[in-house]
């Protein structure tokens, strides 16, 4: 199943139309997939006290992201679509992160307590927006939030696709993304 993560709350947004996209492709393709609208779903990327009380125990209070890591227990490929902001992503994906990616579903430990995967998803595609140039965001995205949060629980096979200068940048540039996007979907 492929699982795509939208983290962006305009529905007039760039990011709005790479999610059209990439859907419309995979309704073309005839594939299987779930869209978790984090912003559409309510959701909450605060760790509450309830939270973090369940959390040692590989669970959380929060329905959503109970919901959230049954998804991700029959994903086999991922994409994740959100903005770049302030160099890194949204509060509410770093909460999707915090709350679904727990031990015993997302990882594991060994008998030396490193972290072992125990997602089995094949395929990772993040399809980023950004005001400055991709070259600016790799060290978090390639250096820091793909080895050290993606590849740690099992997402594998990592692409990442950035539109730089998406609102100051030319009215090509997006169209040209999108096209792009439809064709590697």
């Amino acid at each position: 199943m492929i699982t795509i993560v939208y983290a962006h709350p305009w529905t007039g947004s760039f990011n709005h139309a790479i999610l059209e996209t990439v859907t419309q492709q995979l309704d073309f393709d005839e594939e299987n997939y779930n869209v978790i609208d984090l912003y559409a779903d309510g959701f909450n990327p605060t760790m509450t006290t309830d939270d973090l009380r369940l959390y040692s125990k590989g669970k959380t209070a929060d329905k959503n992201a109970d919901r959230y890591r049954h998804i991700l227990s029959n994903t086999t490929e991922i994409i994740f679509i959100f903005p770049i902001w302030w160099g890194m992503i949204p509060a509410n994906l770093k909460g999707f992160f915090d709350k679904t990616l727990l031990r015993g579903g997302a990882f594991n430990h060994d008998n030396k307590g490193r972290l072992v995967p125990a997602l089995h998803i094949k395929r990772t595609v993040l399809i980023t927006t950004s005001q400055g140039e991709t070259a600016m965001y790799k060290p978090f995205i390639e250096d820091y939030l793909i080895p050290n949060v993606l590849n740690a629980v099992g997402m594998t096979g990592t692409q990442w696709y950035n539109c730089d200068r998406v609102s100051h940048g030319p009215e090509e540039n997006r169209k040209n993304f999108l096209k792009y996007i439809a064709m590697v979907i």
